[in-house]
């Protein structure tokens, strides 16, 4: 199980190049509103130890600080991540530390992006809306085609509905990154054709600027979940290719 600290890295990711991550969940626990069967992270139920959430004063001294020392030492940022131990949007300064950290980039590493990496289901809620429409790369969650599939992937905490999700991410015009796993167990396959169809028309509908397509990297919580391969996320998403869509697969 993954635990960060409130700064952390940087470290290469696969999809940002070198990533400086911002974990606004507490540091010795998970606190999320998925449970998915794939996360890094472990169970929630595993990270109940800590539930201190930081904040935005604590993150602009610790992220000036960790700045400057990449700065001196000229080590590169390609990326400032909010992703963490969770879901970053539930900490409720979540706006002000969007607004402490855009500030911070712009004086040590402007050319740097901000990105945020979130499952999307509190994107209903204007002031977190406002805040992911100030950041470079809002990264968006829809793993399923359904509410069904989603509640049997994400183990979503509490309400959820994927036509909500998709009717909030409307409001961004495009404007952001779609990020799907694809993945296998023996209880679903969710490359299946019914499942591509859905999600195909989904990405259609919100047209975003960027999709992001990839599968387990790591060890997960949930065992007998099998890898998807980049040739096969290939020919889910040649469709798209052929419109015109940019896509990113990350096997």
């Amino acid at each position: 199980m993954m635990r960060e600290t409130l700064v952390f890295g940087p470290i290469h990711s696969r999809r940002l190049g070198s990533s400086l991550g911002i974990n606004l969940l507490p540091e010795r626990g998970k606190l999320c509103n998925f449970d998915c069967i794939y996360c890094e992270c472990g169970w929630n139920e595993d990270g109940r130890d800590d539930r201190r959430l930081p904040t935005a004063a604590e993150l602009r001294e610790t992220l000036r600080a960790k700045l400057l020392d990449c700065q001196a030492s000229g080590t590169p940022i390609d990326s400032i991540t909010f992703s963490g131990d969770g879901e970053p949007t539930l900490n409720p300064e979540f706006p002000e530390m969007i607004d402490v950290t855009l500030s911070l980039r712009d004086e040590f590493f402007p050319a740097a992006k901000v990105s945020v990496l979130s499952n999307a289901t509190r994107i209903g809620q204007e002031k977190v809306f406002q805040a992911l429409r100030k950041v470079d790369n809002p990264i968006l969650k829809i793993d399923a085609a359904t509410t069904e599939l989603a509640r049997r992937i994400n183990r979503p905490v509490g309400e959820y509905d994927l036509d909500a999700v998709v009717a909030n991410l409307r409001r961004f015009e495009g404007n952001f990154v779609l990020q799907t796993m694809f993945l296998r167990c023996p209880e679903f396959d969710s490359t299946a054709a019914e499942n591509v169809e859905g999600w195909l028309r989904i990405v259609r509908e919100l047209r975003p600027r960027e999709v992001m397509v990839y599968t387990v990297d790591r060890e997960t919580p949930m065992k007998g979940i099998g890898k998807v391969t980049p040739e096969e996320m290939a020919d889910i998403v040649r469709p798209l290719v052929e419109e015109g869509c940019k896509i990113q697969i990350r096997g």
